[in-house]
């Protein structure tokens, strides 16, 4: 299939899906298409095990086959995913509550690779190197699912900003961590440095390198913004802006995500207040927020589907429920660890480790990645453990995490 006939079959599909899901199940959009997506490809999977002759499962296996997810995703849709994202987060708030976002970025996602490694490497035999690196693509929560996920939730500002500033920074310090350690486990592929040295520049090299691009590109955008009054150039540029931008880190080898994120922040922020007219902000808020839906129901569809990439047996689903538990042990501590750091110098929101634990979701991230990795006999206990994570965690917590916001954080937040 072409680039523009699978484009087409997406859009169709999430479409389709989404009515069913607003006529029948009422469930939240994206995760409403999830659903029907799941139920429609395990009845396809059904009707193949009882009409084989059909081939039905196989043609449709071939077509997912025929969508590179990891590259659909890392290469193309994450960029507008992140922009959209950071463009609603304000600098000031997330000012206030920084270095909680930082420490969970960073200490967390360390502390949750390691978790989620050493745990499975015990549980299935995995070789360490190998089970770290599935520890790091299931470490960051998706800022795709958490911001959907946000939407419902009415949290309080304080916790709903720690919460989106987490899932747009840890995102890409999961992914530097991530490229360390499959240099490590894989070294026949590229080539990522030697040893611990050789890993920090790496990180220090990704993780500044595209904050400071992010910061730059949209600084000169934002100078440009202020000598036009067109809002309908002004969204092209914003556009140019986080596809080129993501384009060029990937080009010059710095984080992509961090790039993305930091360049909508300055946008949406200082870009918002002082380069827009208030007709421009309205289009260029309407404009992404409108192509963040999209691509949203379009990703949540492609998860759905991929169900077909999924080698399931015993073996495998029995290491998918461990690392079910694993993913939610590591997560509470990668909340918990920063929060009891911090807590003897601010003092936090009623139930704030309980509520950011159930709701640091993963996403088609952690999908995207495990697929990119290398063939070989480990991909696919991977491939199978990081989808049954991912589908625990948009449905079941995804649904629920609002309901436990109610019950644990009721009490506002003291600021120090």
């Amino acid at each position: 299939m072409t680039i523009l006939q699978i484009t087409s079959l997406l859009i169709v599909l999430a479409g389709a899906f989404g009515a069913i899901n607003y006529l029948f199940l009422r469930l939240p959009p994206a995760i409403g298409i999830l659903v029907v997506a799941l139920f429609a490809s395990f009845a396809i999977l059904g009707f193949d095990v009882f009409f084989p002759s059909f081939g039905v499962a196989a043609n449709v296996r071939a077509t997912v086959a025929d969508i590179d997810f990891s590259d659909a995703l890392l290469e193309g849709m994450l960029g507008l995913l992140l922009f959209a994202g950071a463009l609603h987060v304000k600098i000031a708030a997330l000012r206030r509550e920084w270095v909680v976002v930082m420490l969970m970025a960073a200490i967390g996602i360390g502390l949750s690779t390691a978790i989620v490694g050493f745990g499975f490497s015990w549980l299935t035999g995995m070789p360490l190197i190998v089970a770290l690196v599935f520890g790091s693509l299931i470490s960051p929560t998706d800022p795709v699912a958490v911001l959907g996920v946000l939407r419902e939730a009415n949290l309080e500002k304080s916790l709903e900003t720690k919460i989106a500033g987490e899932s747009l920074f840890n995102d890409g310090v999961a992914y530097v961590v991530f490229l360390i350690l499959i240099g490590l486990a894989f070294p026949s592929g590229e080539d990522h440095g030697g040893g611990f040295l050789g890993a920090v520049e790496l990180f220090v090299r990704e993780a500044l390198g595209g904050a400071l691009l992010g910061v730059v590109l949209g600084w000169l955008t934002f100078r440009v913004m202020r000598r036009i009054e067109d809002y309908s150039l002004e969204v092209l540029i914003t556009l140019g802006l986080a596809f080129g931008g993501y384009e060029l880190a990937v080009y010059l080898h710095v984080s992509a995500p961090i790039m993305a994120v930091c360049a909508g922040l300055l946008i949406g922020d200082v870009g918002a207040k002082y380069g827009m007219s208030e007709e421009t902000r309205k289009y260029v808020d309407a404009f992404w927020k409108l192509i963040d839906e999209i691509l949203n129901a379009v990703l949540f569809l492609l998860i759905g589907v991929e169900v077909f990439a999924i080698a399931f047996n015993f073996d495998n689903f029995s290491a998918g429920i461990a690392a079910i538990a694993l993913a939610l042990i590591a997560r509470l501590a990668a909340v918990a660890v920063p929060v009891l750091m911090l807590k003897p110098f601010r003092n936090f929101s009623q139930g704030v480790i309980p509520i950011m634990t159930w709701g640091g979701l993963k996403g088609g991230i952690s999908v995207a990645l495990a697929l990119s990795l290398p063939d070989g006999e480990w991909k696919p206990v991977i491939l199978t453990a990081t989808y049954m994570v991912v589908i625990f965690s948009i449905i079941v917590q995804g649904l629920t995490v609002a309901k436990l916001a109610e019950k644990v954080g009721r009490e506002p937040e003291l600021r120090p």
